[in-house]
């Protein structure tokens, strides 16, 4: 059974604890047909104005980039063996100015939630290598859902326009 909730403050904690242990998200993407593609990759979040963002430090391949040109819709999902889990329906945006990756870099760091993240140093030289790409995540949609008893909420944005989230 889901309930849903309407502050994500309400379901954040577990957001939060869940993701610092799992860290590894499934990213899901469809291509031009409509056929989906998964890759295992490591998003930061932290919260602004009260809701969720994400940011996934990456590389600018050319299928994930042809397949978020065409539909900016994703889906993370992260789970771990005792069914603790979490599921973001996202859309997604590159954001390469300068000042974002320094912000980025600063939360792998820090790692976001605590625990996850990962040196961005293992695989760029700074936050101004060109082979540095960051994408925005802004969710519409997260299911956070407790494996003891799956107990399942639900926060959904309050944005106008939703219509294509539900």
């Amino acid at each position: 059974m889901s309930i849903n909730v309407s502050e994500f403050a309400d379901l954040e904690a577990e957001f939060n604890a869940y993701i610092g242990a799992i860290n590894y998200a499934t990213m899901v993407t469809v291509d031009s047909r409509n056929r989906p593609r998964t890759r295992v990759l490591i998003p930061v979040w932290e919260k602004v104005n009260d809701t969720p963002l994400g940011w996934l430090a990456t590389y600018h391949t050319p299928v994930k980039a042809a397949h978020l040109a065409g539909n900016p819709h994703t889906s993370f999902s992260y789970w771990s063996p005792g069914n603790n889990s979490v599921a973001i329906d996202a859309t997604a945006e590159w954001d390469n100015t300068l000042a974002i990756k320094e912000h980025v870099w600063g939360l792998y760091d820090r790692t976001s939630p605590q625990s996850a993240g990962y040196p961005l140093g293992n695989f760029w030289t700074s936050p101004s290598d060109p082979r540095l790409h960051v994408m925005r995540l802004e969710p519409w949609r997260v299911q956070v859902i407790r494996g003891r008893d799956l107990r399942s909420r639900i926060w959904k944005a309050s944005r106008a326009g939703t219509s294509l989230h539900d």
